[in-house]
């Protein structure tokens, strides 16, 4: 008997000190600002609150977040902790999604890079400038297998269109990041096997994803359009492409100029033919399908009418000819 009550004291008094070393560290009205970086450790955190004197045991709190099942999902960001809240009140916090932390941002399929850098400005998340300066390839390259074979200076083509939830405090880095880690996610290993099967690399698939995604809006046209295209390359024949001519020139012509035809420039597929040396959007998911499983079809040529955006269909150049003068002119 005498063991078992040595014993339930013993226990007591574990429960007592733990508890004692999870109790806030008593320091009446101080307020410290608390920052956790992006990808910071259980580990690093729980010193980083030890050295402000916001908790008592390092060790003590790392067990209590693994014993409730929260030692991963501490979230980046600032805080404002107060001396007297307890290890339970600040781990609460740091593993909480509070409304006024986060900010919902929406990519639009086919947005190109400069035109996601001016929302995210406008909205007053990041500078246009500071954005366009994170998505440098060489900066990401080593990061994701998917930008092996990217040529371009920029990740253009690989910032997936989708919408997010950020922390109001989310650098340009941390966004790009996130973009890349969509495209990462959607790209399933069946795709990439089969984009490898088909002779094509991702970077291919892409850009011309990105083409197709400024060219038309429904998905069975663009499986359609996905196969002229590869038609056209193999014959050596242009693309013709009026959507990269207007990233050429800036405009948004549904048919481009005389003059705007004339720009040299490799993104110009009037004058160069093959692909543009890179993406000229960030093309949906929908359209990078349409490029891994295109529709097989007898036409060579297409256009969109003016009035609806309807696609109509070539077999020949005096066909598509006739279809100019029948629904543009």
């Amino acid at each position: 008997m005498k063991k078992i009550a040595v014993l339930i004291i013993l226990l007591l008094i574990s429960f007592l000190y733990l508890n004692y070393l999870l109790s806030s560290t008593g320091k009446v009205d101080q307020v410290v600002n608390f920052t956790v970086e992006s990808g910071q450790s259980l580990n690093s955190v729980s010193t980083d609150l030890r050295d402000n004197q916001l908790i008592r045991s390092e060790l003590v709190f790392k067990l209590y977040a693994k014993l409730i099942g929260k030692q991963s999902k501490v979230l980046a960001g600032s805080y404002e902790f107060n001396r007297e809240m307890d290890a339970s009140e600040i781990l609460n916090i740091l593993t909480t999604i509070s409304s006024d932390r986060e900010l919902t941002i929406t990519i639009i399929e086919g947005w190109r890079a400069k035109e996601i850098a001016n929302y995210l400005d406008e909205k007053g998340i990041v500078s246009e400038v500071d954005f366009l300066q994170e998505i440098e390839t060489s900066k990401w390259k080593n990061d994701y297998d998917f930008l092996t074979n990217v040529s371009a200076k920029t990740v253009e083509g690989f910032l997936f269109p989708d919408t997010y939830r950020i922390f109001a405090d989310a650098t340009a880095s941390d966004i790009v990041k996130k973009m890349l880690d969509t495209f990462d996610s959607k790209l399933t290993s069946q795709m990439r096997g089969d984009i490898t099967s088909s002779g094509k690399n991702i970077f291919d698939v892409v850009i011309l994803a990105s083409i197709i995604e400024r060219e038309v809006p429904n998905n069975d046209d663009k499986k359609i359009i996905a196969d002229i295209f590869f038609k056209r390359i193999q014959a050596g024949i242009a693309l013709q492409s009026d959507a990269t001519v207007n990233y050429v020139t800036g405009q948004g012509r549904a048919q481009p100029t005389y003059k705007d035809l004339e720009v040299d420039s490799p993104y110009n597929t009037y004058k160069y033919r093959g692909l543009t040396p890179g993406p000229i959007s960030n093309p949906g998911i929908s359209s990078i399908e349409a490029v891994i499983y295109p529709t097989s079809n007898p036409y060579y040529y297409f256009l969109t009418t003016l009035d609806d955006g309807t696609v109509i269909y070539g077999r020949t150049y005096e066909e598509h000819l006739n279809n100019k003068a029948r629904y543009l002119d």
